[in-house]
């Protein structure tokens, strides 16, 4: 039993301080497993080393999608460690030889979560969410059905389900993206357009959208030039600004 803080610091350099010079990594399962299970950010900084284990010592793990997609909540969005943890997500969803309900799953978890996102975390998982289709075409179906659910209540989804093959998730519908088509910022809007048009082969590189802030987006927008709109301008007249309001005859503004 380690204190939380310490856990953290330990999982943090594990896979890169201490299991390359281990001489049997593999007996770091059970601590990686046993922190994997934990939940929040002790979960997700155990990724790390579980995937150095998955990947080179052939750790099998019956139950590690199911866990991962559990990891999905409204917190990954803010967490100060999004960046490790969407590079190794986006690593995992990789192969072609993942079911289609596995992907669809997980697209549609994180389009619902992405409805209270941040819009630095929204230009990173749009064209994340898009490189997924583009590895498994099987899911396009969730853009091109063409009767979606009219409202939330209507969605075949289940959200709060715990285990992705019985989401229902191949059964719904991405309003979630259409729903962002219509954000408040235009660089949302216009990331979330891109599924409106058939997309292209080549995947999109996301490396340097995942540790966007906040404070780098303001400051993009306030470097931007200023550009005179011409606007029609027509003088205020009365208490409601109607030509003919009878209160202009009564009533003045000066």
């Amino acid at each position: 039993q380690l204190p939380t803080g310490l856990y953290k610091k330990v999982l943090v350099i594990l896979h890169d301080s201490v299991l390359p010079y281990m001489n049997e990594p593999t007996l770091m399962m059970d601590f990686l497993t046993v922190a994997y299970g934990i939940g929040g950010a002790i979960s997700l900084l155990a990724l790390n080393g579980l995937f150095i284990l998955i990947h080179q010592h052939n750790l099998e793990y019956p139950d590690f999608y199911k866990k991962l997609y559990n990891l999905l909540d409204p917190s990954i969005y803010h967490v100060k460690y999004r960046a490790r943890f969407f590079h190794l997500t986006d690593l995992f969803l990789s192969s072609s030889h993942l079911p289609a309900y596995l992907v669809a799953a997980f697209i549609k978890r994180l389009s619902r979560l992405a409805l209270t996102a941040p819009p630095e975390s929204l230009l990173m998982i749009i064209p994340f969410i898009c490189n997924l289709f583009r590895r498994h075409p099987a899911c396009k179906v969730l853009v091109h059905r063409p009767s979606g659910p009219g409202d939330m209540s209507e969605d075949p989804y289940i959200m709060e389900e715990q285990d992705p093959s019985e989401s229902k998730a191949l059964e719904s519908s991405l309003w979630e993206i259409q729903s962002l088509q219509n954000h408040y910022h235009p660089d949302v809007a216009k990331a979330a357009a891109v599924l409106n048009q058939s997309l292209s082969e080549i995947e999109d590189d996301i490396s340097g959208l995942l540790e966007l802030s906040a404070y780098e987006l303001f400051d993009k927008e306030v470097k931007k030039k200023a550009v005179d709109v011409p606007l029609e301008f027509e003088q205020v007249r009365g208490l409601f600004g109607k030509k003919n309001d009878i209160f202009a005859e009564h009533f003045s503004l000066d």
